[in-house]
Order: structure tokens, then sequence, then C-alpha cells
């Protein structure tokens, strides 16, 4: 099975990010430590002190649902999808919950 993986820009700073879609493999294994890795502040405390707090079992609840925080965080900072890598829009969509928002 294909991993999908989202590539988003903000239209206004023109920084670029990449957004896998789905279970998160790097939060199964890492813990909190793939927000860390995306400049993702507040997620990273959050799902710090939650570990903290549950001795780390909350990660077995953070690698499901994880991607889908990320993504809706970046659409709410004002990215648009640029292009999708092994999917389409509409079935991350669905997965996420919301509609992405393409640039175009």
């Amino acid at each position: 099975m294909a991993y999908t993986t989202i590539n988003f820009k903000n239209p206004m700073s023109g920084e670029m990010r990449r957004a896998p879609v789905g279970f998160s493999w790097t939060t199964l294994f890492f813990g909190c430590f793939p927000a860390l890795f995306r400049s993702d502040w507040k997620w990273f405390a959050i799902m710090l002190l939650i570990g903290i707090i549950t001795g780390g079992f909350s990660f077995l609840v953070f690698m499901f649902i994880y991607n889908k925080l990320y993504i809706k965080e970046l659409i709410n900072k004002g990215y648009k999808a640029v292009s999708i890598e092994d999917g389409n829009f509409e079935k991350a969509s669905a997965n996420v919950g919301i509609q992405i928002p393409v640039l175009g």
C-alpha cells in the first residue's frame, strides 16, 4: 500500500511543508519528536506533557490522530496543497475530515 503525502505551500511566505496522511508511524516509534522535527511547537508541547503524565501511553492514541492534527494546523495557518504523492485529494480530504484547500 502506498503512503500518501501532501505537499503544502504558504502563499504568503512561500514556505513549503510535507504532511503524511493517515497513521503516524513516526509517532509510534518516536513519540512527540516528529512534532518537534516538523516545528509544530504547540502539538510537541501538548504531546510531551500528556506523555509525561501518562507514562508514554498517550502516544498509542496520538499515533492514530497526529498526522490529521498536523494537516489541520497547516490549513489553519493558511497553507494550501500544491501536490499529492501516491493518492488523490478527495481520498485525503475524506481521511482528514475536512476539505483540503488546493493552491491553484
